[in-house]
């Protein structure tokens, strides 16, 4: 088997290791603050809602590394999509962190958010046909603004 047609079944391996990852450590969170409340109140409902952040922060972050290299190289094409997933990253952090506590400002947030990850995975597109980073970061946007939707005020 050539190394081109095994490299994608990898990243796509890690990609769905890092979902993984990603989806248990927002149960461990939701589980860890549900045990805090008394037995009467109602763990947390934004589950789907942290996950899907935590997957686009981890895809981001490699989308970002990836673009750093290029720009390194010399290659400014980049430069754009690494703007976009800089702002991408800090947003999706936060709104995270507003969904475990389940915030009365998230919905408000997910506005917002829905707007910065919509410019994020449109420049990401743009290269997903040649860097597989940027398409799993595009990919990662559009889940977590299906989910911002749900809530946003």
């Amino acid at each position: 088997m050539d190394n081109n047609k095994t490299e994608p079944l990898t990243n796509l391996s890690r990609r769905n290791l890092l979902i993984g990852a990603a989806a248990v450590s927002a149960t461990v969170a939701t589980n860890a603050l549900a045990g805090e409340q008394h037995h009467h109140h109602q763990v947390n409902k934004n589950t789907g809602l942290i996950a899907t952040a935590m997957d686009c922060i981890q895809t981001g972050d490699a989308c970002l590394a990836h673009c750093f290299e290029l720009v390194k190289g010399k290659d400014t094409s980049m430069a754009d999509c690494m703007n976009m997933v800089a702002d991408m990253l800090p947003m999706c952090t936060a709104l995270s962190k507003l969904a475990s506590t389940q915030s009365t400002h998230l919905g408000d947030l997910a506005k917002l958010c829905i707007a910065i990850c919509d410019d994020c995975e449109k420049e990401c597109r743009k290269h997903a046909d040649k860097h597989v980073e940027c398409k799993e970061c595009a990919n990662a946007c559009t889940d977590f603004i299906r989910e911002c939707k749900k809530i946003a005020a």
